[in-house]
Parts: C-alpha cells; sequence; structure tokens
C-alpha cells in the first residue's frame, strides 16, 4: 500500500510538470482518483517542497523550484537556462569571479540552478540546489523589488531573520533597499548573509516584467571594491538583460 501511494505521488508531480499551472479537478479527471486523494496528495508535495500553489491562480498547482536541487539538469531544455547560460560564461571571463543563476520557490527562498566557476584558488561557491532567504541577498532583493507590493507585505508581515548586523529585518529599511535596487537595477549584498561574502545581482524578467531569475556575481569580501560597484553592477544588470532578450527571442 505505502509503495502504491509513493508510485502515485510520483504520477502526480510529473502530471503538474507536464500540465502546469493545473488544478484538482483536471488531475482527477486524468486519473480517475477520487478528488479528495489528489487533494491529500498535492498538499503533501506542497508541505514537502516539491509543488506550490500559482502565485496569480491559487487553486491551481505547478511545480516548485526546489525539484530543482534534486535534478538541476532538467532546466538544460528549458528557454531560462539555454539563454542563460552563454551569458554567464561572458560574465565570469569579464570578472573572473563566480557567477550563478538562481530562482525564486515563491516566497520561501531562493534556489541555485547554475553556476560558473572563476579561476581564482580563493572563490566563493554555491553548490546546486543551495537555498538562501529573499530578504538577507543579493539574488533575493533583485527578485523582491519587482514583486507586486503585496507580495512584500505578505513576506515581511513576518519575522524577517538576522543573519548578520547588516541584515535588512526591519521592513521599512527592507523597502528603501527594494526601491534602490529599482533606480539602480542592480542589488547589492555585502556580508548581510554569509560573513566575507559579496554579491551583485539583477532580474531575469518575463515580457510582462514579472521576475523568473536572479544573475549574480559573488566574490569573497577582500576582492570587493566599492569604487567599481557602479562598473560591476553595470555589467551584471546588463548580462540579466541579455538573458531575458535571448529567452524571449529578442
Amino acid at each position: 500500500m505505502e509503495m502504491k501511494s509513493v508510485t502515485r505521488s510520483l504520477r502526480i508531480l510529473e502530471a503538474v510538470a507536464h500540465h502546469q499551472p493545473v488544478t484538482v479537478g483536471e488531475l482527477t479527471k486524468l486519473f480517475g482518483l477520487p478528488k479528495s486523494t489528489v487533494q491529500r496528495t498535492l498538499v503533501s508535495l506542497n508541505e514537502a517542497g516539491w509543488l506550490r500553489a500559482n502565485r496569480k491562480d491559487t487553486t491551481r498547482w505547478e511545480i516548485g523550484a526546489r525539484v530543482l536541487a534534486v535534478r538541476p539538469a532538467a532546466l538544460q531544455g528549458s528557454s531560462l537556462f539555454a539563454a542563460a547560460r552563454e551569458p554567464m560564461i561572458r560574465l565570469r571571463d569579464a570578472l573572473n569571479e563566480t557567477i550563478h543563476l538562481s530562482v525564486p520557490d515563491a516566497l520561501q527562498c531562493m534556489v541555485v540552478v547554475d553556476r560558473v566557476d572563476c579561476a581564482h584558488a580563493v572563490r566563493t561557491y554555491y553548490a546546486i540546489g543551495d537555498t538562501s532567504p529573499l530578504h538577507a541577498t543579493a539574488t533575493g532583493r533583485a527578485i523582491l523589488a519587482h514583486l507586486p507590493p503585496a507580495d512584500v507585505d505578505e513576506l515581511v508581515a513576518h519575522r524577517l531573520e538576522r543573519y548578520s548586523d547588516a541584515t535588512p529585518v526591519d521592513p521599512a529599511e527592507l523597502r528603501a533597499e527594494l526601491k534602490r535596487v529599482r533606480t539602480d537595477g542592480y542589488a547589492l549584498n555585502r556580508n548581510q548573509y554569509r560573513p566575507d561574502v559579496c554579491a551583485i545581482a539583477a532580474p531575469v524578467l518575463d515580457e510582462d516584467g514579472t521576475p523568473l531569475a536572479s544573475v549574480a556575481v559573488s566574490m569573497p569580501d577582500s576582492r570587493y571594491d566599492a569604487d567599481r560597484l557602479p562598473e560591476w553592477g553595470r555589467l551584471v544588470a546588463d548580462t540579466a538583460s541579455g538573458i531575458s532578450d535571448r529567452r524571449l527571442g529578442a
């Protein structure tokens, strides 16, 4: 019975991935199962981080970005991965620092889905599948800056965790930082999440301005140069914009 339940859960997960965003009713018809059974399975997969409710229509389900932590190669067939890889390599070559691509798992976290390493012996490292909070990171704030205000309100309604003395945990402080991100076109994280780690990130936007991902350069604090921030920020923002254009076939 337990194996049958696992098999059913996997089949429903695959169906959601194929038909997303999909309703409980559509899955019920597809599998010929009781609606209550499908609903229980969806809730269980959601609690485990495999599925999430669609943000525009919460009656519909879609896969969560956490799936990528188990099988990042699944991204390789997507327009996002295909569009991002070459620009990330060019950015790495220009800066000789680690470049990574992260996607949001709703408001829960950012998930690293691709990385291009630099040649330095001492460098920052993010494993594929690593997660990080939105408010404390450049990748996360690049996303938050382009989400509807209601989403930011939802995030700050919960206590924001402090990871260092520099982490923005005050709602007003965070909102002011997001305004700067929109103005500058990039977000900066200097020791706000991991000690002695800096990052500059910019959002990859969909055709309607929805943030799909963040591309970032990260480096040890010892190699961060505040005087070069405008230059580095422009390079990262241009890379993110180029990924958006490539993904949309511009």
